[in-house]
C-alpha cells in the first residue's frame, strides 16, 4: 500500500506518523508507547517526544485509537470510524483481546446523551469489559 491509501482524504502523514502508524497498524494487539518507541529506533526515531507527537496527531485525525485503561494503543479498524472523539470497545478480561465497538444504537444515543446538569460530552472514550467468545466456552 503506498501512502496515499494509508492516509485521511484530508490527512497527509508525517514520515514518522507513517512509520508509527505501519506498525501499530501491523501489532497484533494494543501496543504501548515504549514498543513503539524500541520498534523504531532503527528507522531513526530516537526521541519519546517524537513517538508522543506523532501518536497524538494519529489519535486527532482518527487512524489509532488509544486503549486508556492499558495505556496503549490500536490502529482504527472501522473504516466508517470518523470520530476519533468517540470511541468504544470490549475488551476480554481473559485472554486480552481489544475489539472496537461500531454500533449505531449506541452512536445515535451516546451522540445526544446529556448528564442530569444538562452536560452534552465532546469526547468519550468507553471500554467494556467481559469474556470474549473463545474465553467464555473454556
Amino acid at each position: 500500500m503506498n501512502k496515499m491509501q494509508n492516509m485521511d482524504k484530508h490527512q497527509i502523514l508525517s514520515k514518522n506518523q507513517q512509520i508509527i502508524f505501519d506498525i501499530i497498524e501491523k501489532a497484533k494487539e494494543p501496543i504501548k508507547a515504549y514498543s513503539i518507541l524500541f520498534n523504531v529506533q532503527k528507522k531513526g526515531i530516537k526521541a519519546p517526544l517524537q513517538v508522543y507527537r506523532a501518536l497524538d496527531k494519529l489519535v486527532e485525525i482518527g487512524k489509532i485509537h488509544k486503549i486508556e485503561s492499558r495505556n496503549s494503543f490500536v490502529a482504527c479498524k472501522n473504516s466508517n470510524c470518523q470520530i476519533s472523539k468517540a470511541t468504544a470497545f470490549s475488551i476480554c478480561e481473559s485472554c486480552e483481546e481489544v475489539s472496537e465497538i461500531s454500533d449505531n444504537k449506541l452512536s445515535k444515543y451516546l451522540e445526544s446523551f446529556q448528564n442530569k446538569a444538562g452536560m452534552k460530552f465532546k469526547k468519550y472514550n468507553l471500554e467494556f469489559f467481559g469474556l470474549c467468545k473463545k474465553c467464555s466456552i473454556k
